[in-house]
């Protein structure tokens, strides 16, 4: 390996870890609501959900058809797997695996999943949710963020019931995004 080479290296493995150190939510920068309700980690925590609504964000720029995946590996540990197509329901695929960590044990309303080994982290709350666990609603603590998922796709009745509840949480939901669904 060239000098050159191991220093574009270095380079990159210092700006991954500075990411890793701004995805970070520090505790001055929690905006969002506290969770309503405690988790059941063995029914949230397992199998696919559909990703029904978003607020933008650059990273999903082009993404349609979303969904996370998770594994509950342990009371405190779980498997994320996210992904979209590109540009339409049939699209490429486009996914990113994480490990995650339940932060408030016994709530699990709370997990922070670590990408590119551990390079970047984000923090996940489960603000609320059904007691069927048919759908839930996710944002980051910062208020910047917020999804919507369901385990299937969703009537326009039950869709705009959910839209109701992100605003009475606080989101501006006029900027929500409804990516078309496989």
């Amino acid at each position: 390996m060239s000098r050159k080479s191991i220093v574009l290296s270095l380079a990159v493995v210092a700006a991954l870890g500075l990411a890793a150190c701004a995805t970070a939510t520090p505790p001055d920068q929690v905006k969002a609501p506290q969770p309503t309700r405690p988790v059941d980690a063995e029914r949230l925590y397992t199998g696919r959900w559909l990703e029904i609504a978003r607020l933008p964000m650059r990273l999903t720029d082009g993404c349609v058809a979303g969904a996370s995946s998770y594994e509950l590996r342990s009371p405190t540990t779980l498997a994320v797997r996210d992904t979209c197509q590109s540009g339409t329901p049939t699209g490429k695929e486009k996914a990113i695996g994480a490990d995650a960590t339940i932060l408030d044990p016994g709530t699990n309303a709370k997990f922070r999943a670590r990408y590119f080994a551990g390079f970047v982290t984000w923090e996940y709350w489960i603000l609320d949710h059904d007691d069927d666990y048919t759908w839930f609603i996710s944002a980051d603590p910062t208020f910047d963020k917020l999804w919507i998922y369901t385990r299937e796709v969703p009537s326009a009745e039950t869709l705009a019931q959910l839209v109701a509840r992100a605003r009475a949480l606080g989101y501006d939901t006029s900027r929500l995004e409804f990516p078309p669904t496989a």
